[in-house]
Order: structure tokens, then sequence, then C-alpha cells
């Protein structure tokens, strides 16, 4: 039995962009000094510029691939008023706007060169009657720990620093989605600041147009979330798992996972890891919301498909602890579950390291033929540090109709990302995702969103993208927010 695997080994999945609006367009007519120093007056929470201390920590993000970017200002937003106080501003003054969350956005749209707009201090995480209030910019590992100490948790992502708003409002695929189905299905409520600076509260009764669109729709369209409600779900002792098979068998493993998985019960969740860098196995992972002994039934039905497993690391242990090892943080605090530093979402003892990377995105509406999945190994087989990462999805997500939320794609069987690190990760992610299109289609993940993807709106939002327009021209005609592939 090998130790259960560190972060750098399992990758994270569920939200990787953040909420973000209007990043790196251009004004007409700039703020003065004046119009800034009265936007920080007006602010409970702190304003950042050029020259300030805390300058180059602030403007930074998840991926050190958007270090260039220089925004004009950076707003720490303690409460709405604060938000509606920066919309406001860009408003008067022009001003384009950046919102972020956690940061992870794969575009860099959580950043921009006008003003951007943090609600990492709107963290607040509470629960009563089975019902979540979470603060758009708690992180992921703040959540499942607040909510686990009182014996309830939310379907989310593996990635601890993860923003919840951009996670949830572009779905939010997560490790046990096939059971209580993706974070945008338990969204109860969404609080929203919008382009005229009024606060809604959105629910099935309340702006119900604007509650549709966010559980699904994606960040960055029709304003700022501030705060959640989410219903909940009790906690037990569950089994994480990881397989491993030498790469000889990958294209044989690929095809029984994507059998496999749709045969299991909704209490498991898979992914599969295809890569090279650092060794020459392939990896299936998971987690079982049941025993240790149920649990290696079904991974006994996987690998009599694959064959005998090279290596394993099958473990019952608490829900809280098991988020800390799909995060990767097994054996870490959660305080140290975070980036470090000293700037709200962040921790003084963090021991996440930040991480340059190039992604693109498919999913999956049917399983591959033999003639695909050779296709996909011979990708990942190529030179270079990359990985493929096949999450599953079917049982809770897909028995919702694709209209009930702006989430379209309820038919998948899994999604598919091309996730590649540093030198020629441009390259590769491109060539891999254009080799891989007449096997998968024309469907990608907004939360995995790719700045050069052709027929964005269709892939992102399939028919749900008409209504998702009605609804942005109702509430921001004027184009306050607005993004490169902004609705």
């Amino acid at each position: 039995m090998r130790p259960a695997p560190d972060r750098r080994t399992f990758l994270r999945i569920g939200g990787m962009a953040a909420l973000t609006l209007g990043a790196g367009m251009s004004a007409s007519a700039g703020p003065s000094r004046s119009d800034w120093n009265a936007l920080a007056g007006g602010l409970d929470g702190r304003l950042i510029r050029p020259g300030d201390a805390s300058y180059d920590t602030a403007r930074r993000l998840f991926n050190p691939s958007f270090d260039g970017v220089r925004p004009a200002g950076v707003a720490y937003c303690a409460t709405p008023s604060d938000v509606a106080e920066c919309v406001g501003f860009a408003r008067r003054t022009n001003v384009p706007l950046a919102v972020r969350s956690g940061g992870h956005s794969y575009a860099g749209w959580s950043t921009g060169t006008g003003l951007v707009i943090d609600v990492s201090p709107m963290d607040k995480v509470s629960h009563a009657s089975g019902r979540a209030t979470v603060g758009a910019g708690a992180k992921l590992v703040d959540v499942y720990e607040r909510l686990g100490a009182s014996g309830v948790s939310i379907p989310a992502g593996t990635c601890p620093t993860v923003g919840v708003s951009g996670l949830a409002l572009g779905g939010g695929i997560g490790v046990v989605s096939r059971k209580y189905g993706l974070t945008c299905d338990v969204m109860e409520s969404v609080q929203i600041v919008t382009a005229d600076g009024r606060l809604l509260t959105c629910d099935a009764d309340h702006n119900a147009d604007l509650y549709w669109a966010s559980r699904g729709g994606g960040g960055g369209n029709l304003g700022v979330a501030v705060s959640f409600g989410f219903r909940t779900h009790r906690t037990r002792e569950v089994t994480v798992f990881f397989l491993h098979w030498p790469w000889a068998r990958a294209a044989k493993a690929l095809r029984a996972w994507q059998a496999w998985v749709p045969s299991t019960p909704d209490e498991l969740w898979s992914t599969m890891h295809l890569s090279r860098d650092g060794g020459t196995d392939v990896q299936i992972g998971g987690l079982y919301l049941g025993d240790r002994a149920g649990c290696e039934r079904l991974l006994d039905r996987l690998a009599d498909r694959i064959g005998a497993v090279s290596s394993s690391y099958v473990r019952q242990t608490s829900y809280r602890h098991a988020m800390m090892i799909m995060a990767g943080c097994s054996t870490l605090s959660v305080s140290q579950c975070h980036r470090g530093g000293s700037l709200p979402g962040q921790t003084r003892d963090g021991r996440l390291s930040r991480d340059n990377f190039t992604a693109k995105s498919h999913m999956a509406y049917r399983p591959l033929s033999e003639a695909g999945a050779r296709a996909l190994v011979a990708e990942v087989a190529r030179p270079g540090n990359h990985t493929v990462l096949l999450d599953a999805l079917g049982g809770a997500v897909g028995r919702v109709r694709p209209e009930a939320t702006a989430f379209p794609h309820r038919a998948a069987l899994y999604s598919v990302q091309y996730y590649a690190h540093r030198a020629g990760a441009a390259s590769w992610a491109r060539t891999a995702h254009a080799s891989m299109r007449p096997h998968f289609g024309d469907h990608a993940y907004v939360n995995y969103v790719d700045a050069e993807l052709r027929g964005w709106r269709s892939a992102y939002y399939g028919a749900n993208a008409e209504r998702l327009a009605r609804v942005k021209a109702a509430h921001d005609p004027g184009r306050l927010f607005r993004l490169p592939q902004g609705i």
C-alpha cells in the first residue's frame, strides 16, 4: 500500500474559474486620484493601489502566468455595501472591473488593468436547520471544515483554495456530485449586487431569472455574488481510494473505467488521471459514501476488467479528513492547507504553492471508442509535463433536466481536463484538445474557461445560452459587467 497522494499527485477539480468581470478591458476615461481617494474613504474594507506595500501580493492570482497584469486598484470588500460602492465607482468613472474570490480563473479573468473587487473578506460560514449560509469569499477547505464541525457538508470540489462563488456559479463538479448533485443544485439562494448597485436576494420565488442563471451560468456575467444559501447533507465515515496500473494498460483502463463508473451506485464518485510525469502508471481515485468492504467489492469489479493493480490505497476515514486527503492536504492542518500570506483568504502558515499551468476541457457525452481511447493515451504519452483528468458525472447530476438550471451538461458521462505545466504547456493543451474534438465533440465546462475556445457560447451553455442572454439584457442592459467571453 502506498500513502495517500500529495497535492501534486492528485490534481484538483470543481471550480478553478474565479468569479470575473470585464478583466483587461480598457476605459475611455479613467478615474482621477481624488476619485480613488473617495472610493477608499467609502469602503469598510481596504483599497490597495500601486505603490502600496502590499500591492505586489494583492495583485497576484493562483497562476503566476498572469503576474504581469497590474490593476489600478484592488478593493478588499468587507460588506455588500463595499461591493455596491465599487460598482458605482466603475459606473461613474468607466473603469473596467474584475471580480476575484479565489483567483483561480484559468484565463486570468479575475484580474485586469482597472479595479479588482476581491470578495475574500466575506468568508463567513454558518449552519442552521439543514441550511448553510456561505460568504462568496469562503475557500473550499474552510467551508468543509466549518460545516464539518456541525456534521454537515455540501457537494463541492477538491481544490482547497478555490472560492465558493466561482465554483457554484459555474455549476460545481465535486467528489459527492453523483449522490448529492452539483454545488449549484443545492444552491437555494444567492445574494447579488447588480449593475445598478442593488443587492438582490435571488431564489425560486424572488428574482427567479437571476437565480436560474446563477446555477451554472458562470461568474462575471450578471453581477457580483456576495453570499449563498445551500442545502446541506449529513456526513458520515467514508472510504477514499487510489489505485494504480502500469502505463501499458492505460487505454484498457480508460475504457474499463468509463464503463464501470455508470454501473456503480451513486454513493461512489471516481476520477482518472493519465500522466507520464514523475511516473509511468495510471491512477484511478475517488470516494465512496460507505465502508471499506463495500468499496473494495466495487473496486474488485474494476480490477477484474483491467487486471491486477500495481499498488492501492483504500482507507475508511471521517468525511472531514477525506476532504483533506482529496485536497492533497492529508498531513496538513486546515490553516496550512492555504496559500501563504497575510491577506484575506490566505494564512500566515499556509503551505500551498501557486501553479503555472494552461488548461482546456471537454464534456464527454458518450464513451470513448477503442480508437478514441488510444488517441487520448497517445496525446498524454507525448513528452512534457501534462495530465488528463477525467471526473465522473451521472447519478444525481444526470437526473436534473438540462433546462432546469443554466448548467446544460446533464447528459455528460464525465468531464475532461487537459492540464499542462510550464514550458510547452499551451502548445500541448491546444494540440491534445484539437485531436480529441472528433471523439468528444464541442462541449466544454465554463469553470474551466478557455480564452482560445471557438464556439464557446454553445460549448459552455448549449441550448441555455439564449435564455442567459435574455437575463443579461434585463439586468445589465448597459453591459457594465463584460468578459471576453461574456453573455
